[in-house]
């Protein structure tokens, strides 16, 4: 087997190095490696699937309601009201296991696909270099890094070439620091150690070899790792849940205590009236809200995956479709993404491959990601010669940065030395002296500058992307600084073309048409985005260039970002500063990016979305993972979103309106009946029945005026609605206690049991009539919510014909009270149907 070798540390300093830390130049053993893995455990904050099991079985069963009744159940038994425990156990055991198991169901479908998302590393395994997850990354392991990599270890230096690291995050340096290979010892852990890589940083350009010699908590920043495993930022969907658990919190403390205070003062046992308050506290409470909740954004997340959309976060899905403005850049998103170069000319048009000549050697040697441009460029120059000059070498490189948006390298070509820069043209003309053209090299004058700059402009009117390339002779191999970059030769040009996608201008166009506005945020000439921009149907009648933004106040930029659509020459801080603006503004705003200086960005959108081609950096920094980088497929995912928040809205809506009516009822009924209306037991029964019934929402088919906007968390709507349907539903009530007390002249477990079967069927079946502002009989439901609500009525009608009836309290009831509840049923729904439509079309479309 070959061994490997390293330059930059000296071959004695190398095998210290490597021994202390039981590797070798060829890596560590596949054996050695899972030995030491099973021995310090993942590089990655990983739990088990027991303690994941254990957490979800606690947040099931340990809330407060919940250990309220088991309590009670326990009281009860010591009373020798066992029939009653027993209920109430299996009640609460029955609600656990069922929210146990939908959760566990859904978090699992979603780690399974986070699984497909995981970053890997390039670590060298018995002499070979291999592709390995980054959690599976030991002390020990030799790993290669290059531009766009996340750094998975911390780890020293073996080999380096033109390295540049982003390390913000650990040592607060705006811009990249370069790195170096050098001698040092393992207790040499200092963040400005030049030899020295660490977890949490990336790569910006330039190759590199390392030894890892610290993993996972045992980094010098381990802290940074369980910190990007943490629970992300509350979204305004989680705050707005929040906020209803609160206000929910707040009636039920109210109706405990009311209802408990006045059954003492009348007279009433003690225990049944705590049992009772109980109960009517856990039918006003949405227990299932949490479950619904995961199963419904899970479901999304299933179902965006199967049209190319990865969710990382749960919540990012209500966030995305939210999305009222998405900027993104134009190439891979309007365009194909595919360049293909294709002229070569001189600084005054005319046709030469000088330009290509220098600009191939510039795209071989920079280390930096390979863009588009260098595979376009290093492709047209192997179809017109095979290889680059035999004696030509690399000796520096000069990375390029969004401030001068040009790349140097220093080439030496046989006895000569020569720094080649490619760039933007407005950033590779002001540093150029002289050009050259026919074979001779010139005075770059003031009337030639204009004429260059003529050319410029003509060819990025046809949509061009035009590239500059310029060179000098050097003395000097390396050493080269920024100011080195004076008194070039200017080359020529370079064109190249990027078709446009197929259909983005439909996409754009419905995107709109469901309340998405594009925005274009371009690092490219305006002259260029503003044809690709016009191709694609975008309003191009301004397009703004990043040197207006630098002069712009706050209330300027307000304006601005309001009315403009396309923007050019942008840096990353100035897109950021565009998004920041916007979300001000109160808009939601998702970000599409993929490259390294899009981190920033992506963080500070409300959505993150990348692509799953993009560098680590990127995919890191992102909420959403498009594994097609087109915009249908992000709109697929944006309808995705928008159908699971409107699921979610449907069970707040039936928890805040019937269910809040009937239990209003109830607790009025309890003043002056000379009975419960409902026993302790029944009323958990009930609620159980009822939450059973809506467990299919996740599977319901969602209105289209609910698809085409930006939905929204407001409590408006649910506060509006609740004070209307809820009286609606009261009013039913006391209809039916009229009715159960003074014309069937029911006993106590008569009415129990009309008013229990009665309540079931209108607060469950209204559910059709609440799940769409349309005609329920036009929007129907899915099959396994018809099923699941039809189901637990029967159910209902039932139980008191079966051997259960008897210990709940149930009685059989005369067959005219079938055709009364049947009239009920009807009329109700009827009438929520007339007041839903008064009201949900103002509410529920407009919020």
């Amino acid at each position: 087997m070959a061994s490997a070798t390293f330059a930059g540390v000296s071959s004695a300093a190398l095998g210290d190095l490597l021994h202390q830390l039981g590797s070798s130049a060829d890596g560590l053993s596949a054996t050695d490696a899972e030995q030491r893995l099973a021995l310090r455990g993942s590089n990655e904050p990983r739990h088990s699937h027991l303690r994941f099991i254990a957490r979800d079985l606690l947040r099931a069963t340990a809330n407060p309601l919940n250990l309220i009744l088991l309590v009670a159940a326990g009281a009860s038994a010591a009373l020798g009201a066992v029939p009653d425990a027993i209920i109430i156990t299996t009640m609460v055991l029955m609600s656990s296991g069922l929210y146990f198991w939908q959760t566990f169901r859904s978090e699992r479908a979603m780690r399974t696909l986070q699984e497909t998302l995981a970053l890997t590393a390039t670590v060298r395994r018995d002499g070979r270099w291999i592709e390995v997850p980054r959690r599976e990354v030991v002390p020990g392991d030799v790993i290669r890094l290059c531009a766009g990599d996340l750094v998975p270890a911390d780890a020293r230096l073996l080999q380096a070439s033109d390295l540049h690291v982003q390390q913000a995050a650990l040592t607060g340096e705006s811009l990249p620091t370069e790195k170096r290979a050098e001698p040092g010892e393992l207790t040499d852990t200092g963040a400005n150690s030049p030899a020295l890589v660490f977890l949490g940083t990336s790569i910006v350009s330039g190759t590199a070899t390392a030894v890892v010699y610290a993993a996972g908590a045992d980094t010098a920043y381990g802290t940074i790792v369980e910190q990007l495993a943490a629970r992300p930022d509350e979204t305004d969907f989680e705050r707005g849940m929040r906020r209803y658990s609160l206000l929910i919190l707040r009636m039920v403390m109210f109706f405990v205590l009311f209802v408990l205070i006045v059954n003492i003062a009348v007279g009433r046992d003690a225990f049944q009236s705590l049992l009772f308050a109980v109960a009517l506290a856990v039918g006003l409470t949405p227990e299932f809200l949490p479950m619904i909740t995961t199963v419904t954004l899970a479901q999304g997340a299933l179902q965006m995956a199967r049209a190319k959309v990865i969710v990382k976060h749960l919540p990012a899905i209500q966030n995305l479709g939210s999305i009222d403005v998405l900027c993104t850049d134009k190439t891979g998103t309007l365009t194909v993404g595919a360049m293909s170069a294709e002229q070569s000319l001189d600084p005054l048009g005319v046709e030469s491959q000088r330009p290509l000549a220098l600009a191939a050697l510039n795209s071989t040697f920079e280390t930096g990601i390979k863009s588009p441009l260098d595979e376009a460029i290093l492709q047209r120059w192997r179809a017109i010669h095979a290889e680059l000059p035999a004696d030509s070498e690399k000796t520096d490189e000069l990375p390029f940065d969004f401030e001068r948006r040009r790349l140097s390298v220093v080439v030496r070509c046989g006895s000569q030395r020569l720094l080649i820069s490619k760039g933007a043209p407005e950033n590779i003309l002001p540093i150029c002296t002289n050009y050259e053209a026919g074979g001779t090299t010139r005075t770059l004058d003031g009337m030639t500058g204009q004429q260059c700059e003529r050319v410029f402009r003509a060819l990025s009117e046809r949509g061009l992307r035009v590239l500059a390339v310029a060179y000098k002779p050097v003395d000097v191999p390396n050493g080269f600084t920024v100011a080195d970059e004076q008194g070039l030769i200017f080359a020529g040009y370079i064109t190249f073309a990027d078709p446009m996608l197929e259909g983005v201008a439909d996409c754009i166009r419905q995107l709109a048409q469901d309340g998405v506005r594009v925005k274009i945020l371009s690092g490219d000439n305006e002259q260029v985005t503003r044809y690709v921009c016009a191709q694609a149907g975008l309003a191009t009648e301004r397009v703004v260039v990043g040197s207006e933004l630098e002069s712009m106040d706050v209330a300027a930029l307000a304006q601005l970002v309001e009315s403009v659509d396309v923007y050019a020459r942008l840096s990353p801080a100035q897109k950021y500063r565009v998004l920041r603006m916007l979300r001000t503004q109160g808009h939601v705003v998702g970000f599409l990016g993929d490259g390294i200086n899009d981190a920033p960005s992506l963080h500070g959108a409300d959505v993150g979305i990348s692509a799953a081609g993009a560098v680590d950096v990127a995919r890191e920094a992102a909420d959403i993972i498009l594994l097609e980088r087109r915009l249908d497929v992000l709109h697929a995912g944006i309808v995705a979103g928008r159908r699971s928040f409107g699921n979610v809205l449907k069970y707040l809506l039936m928890g805040t309106s019937s269910n809040f009516g009937n239990m209003f009822s109830m607790a009025g009924a309890a003043l002056w009946l000379p009975f419960l209306p409902m026993r302790p037991t029944q009323i958990l029964l009930n609620n159980f029945l009822y939450d059973l019934a809506q467990v299919t929402i996740p599977t319901d088919n969602v209105d289209a005026a609910l698809i085409r906007r930006p939905q929204r968390w407001d409590a408006r709507v649910i506060r509006n609605f609740m004070l209307v349907v809820g009286p609606v539903s009261s009013l039913y009530d006391f209809l039916t206690f009229f009715v159960l007390l003074y014309v069937f002249g029911f006993g106590a477990e008569a009415f129990q049991t009309g008013w229990f079967v009665e309540s079931l069927a209108t607060q469950t079946l209204v559910l059709f009539v609440i799940r769409t502002v349309g005609r329920p009989w036009r929007d129907r439901p899915s099959g396994p919510l018809a099923i699941t609500t039809v189901l637990v009525v029967l159910i209902g009608i039932a139980l008191p014909y079966t051997p259960l009836g008897a210990p709940l309290g149930l009685v059989p009831l005369p067959v005219k009270y079938f055709a009364f509840l049947a009239a009920v049923v009807a009329t109700y729904l009827a009438l929520v149907e007339v007041v839903k439509r008064r009201i949900a079309r103002r509410f529920l479309v407009a919020a």
